[in-house]
């Protein structure tokens, strides 16, 4: 059969015009850029630099010519992490938030062939965020967001944020979780374990809370997707129904078994290696899975779409990954 347009669910972009508009609308977050070579830059937000930052981050050439070489036709863009701002004012992120998306629509009206669009939210204000949600779904024609998974250390769970995932639900928007401000971060200093095990790890924290919590039930027709191939979730999830038998402590929320509402979650392949993504397709199966890359970082991927060509699925279950899947979650 002949191959669907390749989607990428999980890319991040910060253009230099956005850079550039953001320090006008907060110059003390100071977004800049500082050259390290052709292909890479330091990263600068809020005095916190980040290195490397690739060209393709910021630079529509570059990320059209990647494009080609990993065979991937349209990317999902959604903010950079380092641009969530939510240890900042509320106020600050609630503009600087309406600016990126403003960017990201502008991105895509201008390659609607090559790109779709996910917004950003200040979620350390939970209502202006679901304001910032609708806009962008009702005004915007985005598909959803993506957002942290904590909001300053508060877990997802969290009684405060329950406009946001009210709102997700009636927009039937898709809620992308992406790993921030990692949990043990003091204990992850060294050999890059931040984003090794940190980056899983609080991705696995926030998908419990949303399941112990209560808000995957409470929001039966929300839809999540988890980075990175769920973090330790799959590998996990028996655990957790198992604990939910055994144990008083996760029947607080949630009175019937957890199973039905983990296998709710979808997944990106973003797991780096054959054997793991076989795993997650064989547990959660192809339905629930979508492309991801992690564009422009270099903890990403840019043999998504050979990934999942090599999978030991049949084609029609090759095409639901690379393009069906996304398609039907977006609404595009």
């Amino acid at each position: 059969m002949t191959r669907p347009r390749t989607i990428d669910c999980h890319t991040h972009i910060l253009t230099d015009e956005t850079i550039g508009l953001l320090a006008k609308e907060a110059p003390w977050v100071s977004p800049k850029l500082t050259p390290i070579d052709d292909d890479f830059a330091v990263l600068e937000i809020a005095g916190t630099p980040y290195r490397p930052f690739p060209r393709g981050g910021w630079e529509l050439e570059r990320r059209f010519k990647d494009m080609a070489a990993a065979e991937v036709d349209v990317h999902v863009l959604s903010a950079t992490p380092q641009t969530y701002l939510y240890d900042q004012d509320p106020a600050m992120t609630v503009a600087t938030s309406v600016l990126q998306n403003d960017q990201i629509a502008k991105l895509v009206k201008a390659h609607p062939d090559r790109f779709t669009g996910i917004a950003t939210l200040p979620m350390q204000a939970p209502e202006r965020a679901a304001e910032e949600l609708t806009r962008a779904v009702r005004q915007l024609g985005m598909h959803g967001a993506m957002i942290g998974s904590n909001i300053a250390g508060k877990n997802l769970d969290d009684p405060s944020f329950e406009p946001v995932w009210t709102a997700a639900e009636e927009l039937d928007a898709f809620m992308i979780i992406h790993p921030a401000n990692v949990a043990g971060a003091d204990r992850l200093r060294s050999y890059y374990l931040q984003n090794l095990i940190g980056n899983p790890l609080d991705t696995t924290i926030a998908a419990a809370c949303l399941v112990f919590g209560g808000v995957m039930e409470r929001h039966p027709k929300l839809n999540v997707l988890l980075v990175h191939g769920g973090g330790f979730v799959p590998y996990q999830a028996g655990r957790w129904v198992h604990g939910w038998h055994v144990r008083p402590e996760p029947k607080v929320n949630v009175k019937q078994s957890p199973e039905p509402l983990i296998n709710r979650f979808y997944y990106d392949t973003i797991l780096h290696a054959k054997p793991q993504l076989e795993f997650l397709v064989a547990s959660v199966g192809p339905t629930r899975v979508l492309m991801g890359s992690d564009y422009p970082y270099d903890m990403g991927t840019g043999e998504c779409v050979r990934q999942v060509d090599a999978l030991w699925i049949d084609d029609t279950e090759k095409a639901a990954i690379l393009n069906g899947n996304v398609v039907k979650l977006l609404g595009l």
